[in-house]
């Protein structure tokens, strides 16, 4: 199914122009020697530009990159680019074995490009190449004070241009016909540790149905944080993958067509300057349309931190849900039957691993992600943000809040959650809660997404418990709610009694209070009474004895114990009534100001 959808994305693009044809894919090449139509050196120009803090390559579209691995690595070259052990014979490393290394590849080079020059002996700009790769004199390149930047990228790839022209040398309309008229074994062939070449195997393609070759290995997918040559589809020879005698990719036959179109399609969205991927936690989502859709445009919006240079449109984006005629912008597509695909990948060895795999239509995609905001609204203040992103959300479950803290499997469970409409893991309420008990900090992100699991948890299981609602719910008589608001009372009177105090009930007492009540409220209760005599108004202290009075009003005793929900509703009653007390200092503060005016 997954392969299958990129297949079909690939026959999408390929009709838009945005993907390589057979043969041929797009790779940063980072310095590119230009030549004279005599094959004389010209200059060695570097392609780099400054994107933030860092020096981006430009991409083009050069040959199939060759796959090589093993100890005959070296007899495979890419044609007309490559890195500058093969095109100049330049060594990685300072060694007899890494200069012997980089003669061979660079030999094999020279061959490659000696055979296109054969099949086409006219062509002036294929004939230039080849006239100075075959003089064996790179003085002029070495000297050029380009060519020290170029060796401090490691396998820094080159290419070829002749002056004059605006494209490279591979871009050669006779490059293009020698690329198409190559047989398929040519173009895709792979190696390995194998002295012999295997023979060309054909059969029935899984993703086509169509007979003919199929590939042997699968081209590199690399994506953050997995190795360069880490794929979507591999089968490590001889350790036991193999199945009725049959190896490495054989054992899913895919055919080389529609194996180059689906790594295509894939490494199309996982491309650097590419807008239809974000990162989930650990793992890289991937997500298109069926066909062209404005969904494609903020997908990421929805879930992605707020770009700094522009914070405003992930705002624009999530507005866009609820955008109504009568508003003059018109709402995302919700009657859309077109298909939706978010895919998610995460580094592991030597193959990449599918975290997760959604497959919907735009509609449902629309509903469920407008569905999850609606069940992480909450009351906050005017500092914070109306609309918490999922990057958001998970960091605040992180210790220290930091991205790369957040367990493994989180992101990609509450992302399969999100896009499906169903209950967020549980894993996720145990882990907020801990970090909440473990920082006495109940900030708005953790607030909102306890709030939003609880509620999703009673809806969805038409459970007995009342919804928890966006701001204070007097009218909640769930034990764990009471006690989170009855200790956010408490925590009021003592701030209130002593100004300015560095540490409050909540950094000494919130994980008892929270997890085992009996034992902690019988302390604060009396503390209380402490507190309230230290304060000057009595009115404020009547007032705030009334608002204990009607939370302990259902209250018969302090349990022993709470469960893991009712400690996720002791969070969200504490918040609520820390929130409330809030809204009604700022209401008289304001009635202040304007008796001070008149």
């Amino acid at each position: 199914m997954i392969l299958q959808a990129l297949t079909k994305l690939y026959e999408r693009l390929d009709e838009e122009g945005l993907v390589a044809q057979q043969g041929f894919k797009r790779v940063d090449i980072p310095f590119l020697i230009t030549l004279n139509m005599q094959g004389d050196f010209v200059g060695l120009a570097g392609t780099r530009t400054l994107t933030g803090k860092k020096l981006r390559a430009r991409s083009f579209i050069v040959p199939q990159e060759q796959e090589r691995s093993g100890s005959k690595a070296w007899q495979k070259a890419n044609l007309l680019w490559d890195h500058y052990g093969y095109v100049f014979g330049w060594p990685k490393a300072d060694d007899e074995k890494a200069r012997e290394m980089a003669e061979k590849q660079h030999q094999t080079f020279v061959a490659e490009i000696l055979k296109l020059h054969k099949s086409y002996p006219d062509d002036l700009e294929i004939g230039a190449v080849f006239r100075f790769l075959s003089s064996q004199d790179f003085s002029a390149v070495f000297n050029h004070a380009a060519w020290q930047e170029c060796i401090k990228i490691p396998g820094c790839n080159i290419s070829f241009m002749i002056e004059g022209q605006t494209q490279l040398v591979c871009e050669n309309e006779n490059v293009k016909a020698y690329i198409g008229n190559m047989s398929d074994s040519t173009i895709d062939s792979d190696d390995d540790d194998d002295d012999d070449q295997e023979a060309e195997i054909e059969g029935t393609c899984l993703i086509t149905g169509e007979y003919g070759p199929i590939a042997r290995l699968h081209p590199r997918t690399p994506i953050f944080g997995a190795k360069s040559n880490s794929k979507i589809v591999a089968f490590q020879k001889s350790m036991g993958f193999d199945s009725y005698g049959k190896q490495q990719s054989y054992n899913a036959p895919t055919g080389k067509k529609a194996t180059f179109a689906f790594s295509t399609a894939l490494n199309t969205l996982l491309a650097k300057d590419s807008h239809r991927k974000l990162q989930v936690g650990d793992a890289t989502a991937v997500f298109w349309a069926g066909k062209p859709s404005v969904i494609e445009d903020v997908f990421a919006d929805f879930f992605g931190e707020p770009a700094k240079e522009n914070p405003e449109q992930q705002l624009a984006a999530i507005r866009a849900l609820y955008a109504a005629p009568q508003t003059g912008t018109p709402p995302l597509e919700q009657e859309d039957d077109t298909s939706f695909y978010v895919l998610g990948l995460a580094p592991n060895a030597a193959r990449i691993t599918i975290r997760f795999w959604y497959d919907g239509t735009v509609s449902d995609v629309v509903r469920h992600i407008r569905q999850h905001f609606n069940d992480c609204a909450l009351v906050h203040g005017p500092k914070y943000p109306q609309y918490l992103s999922l990057f958001r959300l998970l960091c605040s479950t992180a210790l220290q809040g930091k991205y790369e803290n957040i367990l493994a499997n989180m992101a990609g469970d509450m992302m399969k959650a999100i896009l499906a409409g169903t209950p967020y893991p549980q894993t996720l309420l145990a882990t907020t809660v801990r970090r909440c008990r473990a920082e006495r900090e109940i900030t708005y992100p953790r607030a909102a997404l306890i709030k939003a699991i609880l509620t999703r948890a009673t809806r969805y299981y038409q459970g007995k418990e009342k919804e928890v609602d966006m701001a204070l719910d007097p009218e909640n008589t769930n034990i764990g709610y009471r006690l989170g608001r009855l200790f956010a009372v408490l925590e009021k009177i003592q701030e209130e009694a002593s100004p300015g105090i560095n540490a409050t009930i909540r950094d000494r007492h919130y994980g008892a209070a929270s997890g085992t009540p009996a034992t902690a409220f019988s302390q604060l209760m009396k503390l209380k009474n402490h507190h309230l005599a230290k304060l000057e108004n009595r009115g404020r202290a009547v007032n705030l004895e009334r608002i204990i009075g009607s939370i302990m009003d259902s209250i018969t005793d302090f349990p022993t114990l709470l469960n893991l929900q009712d400690q996720g509703r002791f969070a969200v009653g504490y918040y609520h009534q820390r929130q409330d007390f809030y809204k009604k200092n700022d209401i008289l503060i304001a009635n202040k100001s304007q008796e001070a005016k008149i």
